[in-house]
């Protein structure tokens, strides 16, 4: 009969310490393994949440190179595995090194078992919470905000807008440079709305030739020109009754702007070459990276259609202004890569963390995503260096700045949290660790400037 207890893998080659802690941690189903080789058979046997491991084993317990070969397999077979390891009081380098590679923490020989319980206890705890988030994705299928991580507020409250106006059938303007994640946030509004079982028809109006442009949008009859051999619906029609999807809008011909304007307002449409007009039940979604008041300006826009786009305007900040942003999406992007590529898990120097953080991202979270794609292909053992990543560093500077010294301290503070829970991964034993306060202080930052934990 299976036990109820949560199974616990300590890989450890002392017969004494193997005593000292199989009796410590009696909550748990112990399982011992003495070197590399039990303690894979071990882990593919009982598929422990949690293992803890030195990193001298034998056949070399002198040395580190056993333990972080173990460490590697562990991570390629079972990377939602927390992995905590032990090290001597002057091994710390080589403790961070194993939490580069992937280790969720580490604990010092001789350690206090009352502080190693507290770690382990941590670790299954994070290793329920993300197996609850696994079955959740599960049940809920694609999540309407699938790939967007943040902790930027500005970002968050864009998120925020999102779902108050995704219930709606309000005609939204989606602003921001190229890269920030635009049909993202279009179809997440589509998704969180009431017309989330019906089609999403996207069109990129910069995209298909003007000759093109208007046949692809109201459709056509048979005979209508040259080559209309059939009846064809546009991608308005197609929309009907769930949500069409307008990007760089800002191109669009100003021929076709009228007739756009008169769908708009009548909410019918005839094809080309037809007499008849379509009622169309639709939401229309815009998205563009350029001034359409400067547009308006030039006389390349129409006013009247700028109006009826813009019953709601959402701005989405770039990639550089969102702190911290750069490196969390890195961490997310090195993961999904690596699985994608079948690598072991892979982990991020500190020196690529620096180089992605001083970058401005003109291309935002498409072209970080193309470079950490290309640092992961290109990176030999199980970690992204500098040279990985290839990035002309540029400094990044604050256009404005305070006077009030508890503001810019404030400001200071904050912007050092969220990069440090960036650096780490959201591991914030280690972020404590990097910012030199303990974890209480830490949670207490946290709150007071309004940082969740997760």
């Amino acid at each position: 009969m299976a036990s109820a207890k949560p199974i616990l893998l300590i890989v450890e080659d002392d017969p004494g310490l193997q005593k000292q802690l199989k009796w410590a941690f009696d909550q748990y189903e112990v399982i011992l393994a003495e070197d590399r080789v039990s303690a894979i058979s071990a882990l593919r046997r009982f598929e422990p949440p949690v293992v803890t491991m030195d990193l001298g084993l034998p056949p070399h317990p002198d040395t580190t190179e056993e333990g972080f070969a173990l460490l590697q397999e562990i991570m390629a077979l079972a990377p939602q595995t927390r992995l905590i390891v032990f090290s001597g009081q002057h091994e710390r380098e080589n403790a961070v090194k194993a939490i580069g590679q992937g280790a969720y923490d580490f604990c010092a020989k001789p350690f206090d078992v009352q502080l190693l319980g507290l770690i382990i206890t941590r670790a299954f705890h994070l290793y329920e919470l993300r197996q609850e988030n696994r079955r959740l994705a599960e049940k809920l299928g694609n999540d309407s905000f699938h790939g967007l991580l943040t902790r930027d507020p500005a970002m968050q409250r864009v998120c925020r807008s999102v779902e108050k106006l995704a219930p709606t059938n309000a005609t939204i303007l989606l602003y921001g440079e190229t890269g920030t994640g635009k049909e993202l946030l279009a179809r997440a509004l589509h998704d969180r709305s009431e017309r989330k079982g019906q089609r999403f028809v996207a069109l990129n109006c910069a995209a298909i030739p003007e000759a093109l442009l208007e046949s692809e949008l109201f459709g056509y009859e048979k005979g209508a020109f040259t080559g209309a051999v059939k009846q064809s619906p546009g991608k308005i029609e197609l929309a009907s009754g769930g949500t069409l999807f307008l990007d760089e809008i800002g191109d669009l011909p100003g021929a076709l702007q009228a007739k756009l304007l008169r769908f708009l307002q009548e909410r019918t449409i005839e094809r080309l070459g037809g007499r008849q007009e379509i009622s169309v039940d639709v939401r229309v979604i815009c998205a563009t990276h350029r001034d359409l008041s400067s547009l308006i300006q030039t006389g390349t826009f129409r006013q009247d259609l700028f109006y009826r786009l813009t019953e709601v305007t959402i701005d989405i900040p770039p990639l550089r202004d969102r702190i911290g942003d750069a490196v969390l999406l890195a961490h997310d992007f090195v993961h999904r890569f690596a699985a994608e590529q079948n690598r072991p898990a892979l982990g991020l120097s500190e020196e690529a963390l620096a180089r992605l953080e001083r970058h401005t991202w003109p291309g935002n979270v498409r072209e970080l995503e193309n470079c950490i794609k290309r640092a992961v292909i290109m990176s030999e053992g199980g970690m992204i260096g500098a040279d990985d990543i290839g990035l002309q560093t540029t400094a990044v500077t604050d256009a404005d700045f305070s006077l009030n010294l508890r503001q810019v301290r404030d400001e200071a503070e904050r912007r050092a949290v969220l990069r440090a829970l960036a650096h780490t991964d959201n591991n914030i034993a280690r972020a404590s660790e990097l910012l030199g306060v303990s974890r209480p202080t830490l949670y207490d930052l946290m709150k007071r400037f309004g940082i969740e934990a997760k």
